[in-house]
């Protein structure tokens, strides 16, 4: 479900205007995430790491209204709830999209990814369905090879793409913390650094907080 936003009351209209007239909207920021009780949290109760930073990522993204925003038929569009889509890597090194329904509860998206990650396992090609291309997702991809310090994507500019994009790379140890590199490429139209430092704070919080 989504509801239109009112443009012309909202205090962000002359930044959109002027944002969404560019060929590259997009802004991307590289920033490190403190994994440290997240990590241990995973190991003390055998939990897929991979699978909590993403479920994590989903609950703050769906609490910052920024990244609810998608453009439609050139209006502004909020989504009440945005899903998964991540790349599953397979064992002949190729990749396929995925699409997890976003849940309050770890445990369900695990038992939802598990089902999506097996059907991918047994697959060949890029998996791209209705589901992958929706609007009220997210671009999640992973590089678990790479401490990355900055990414780009590939953009097809004849499309006018809404949907932010999230990449996590390889964790590594600094001092006494477990960091993890994540990029976060988002249309400047509709939100800005402001809002993607809402996003860092509120899932590196998360991250950190004890599992329930």
């Amino acid at each position: 479900m989504f509801k239109q936003l009112d443009k012309n009351n909202w205090n962000r209209r002359e930044h959109f205007d002027f944002f969404n007239q560019f060929d590259e909207p997009f802004f991307g920021i590289v920033a490190e995430l403190d994994c440290t009780n997240a990590y241990k949290i995973c190991n003390d109760n055998s939990l897929p790491f991979f699978l909590y930073y993403h479920f994590q990522s989903i609950i703050a993204v769906n609490q910052i209204d920024a990244f609810r925003y998608r453009i439609k038929d050139d209006e502004i569009i909020i989504f009440d709830t945005i899903h998964v889509t991540t790349t599953i890597s397979r064992d002949d090194n190729t990749f396929a999209f995925s699409f997890i329904p976003a849940t309050p509860l770890f445990k369900e998206f695990c038992e939802l990814a598990k089902i999506e990650i097996d059907k991918i396992k047994n697959s060949k090609g890029l998996g791209l369905t209705e589901n992958t291309g929706r609007l009220d997702v997210i671009h999640f991809s992973t590089v678990p090879w790479i401490s990355f310090s900055g990414v780009t994507h590939a953009r097809n500019f004849r499309y006018k793409e809404s949907v932010p994009k999230i990449t996590f790379g390889k964790y590594y140890q600094k001092n006494d913390k477990i960091i993890m590199p994540i990029s976060i490429n988002v249309h400047h139209g509709l939100m800005d650094g402001y809002h993607v430092g809402q996003y860092l704070k509120l899932l590196e919080q998360l991250m950190n907080d004890k599992f329930a």
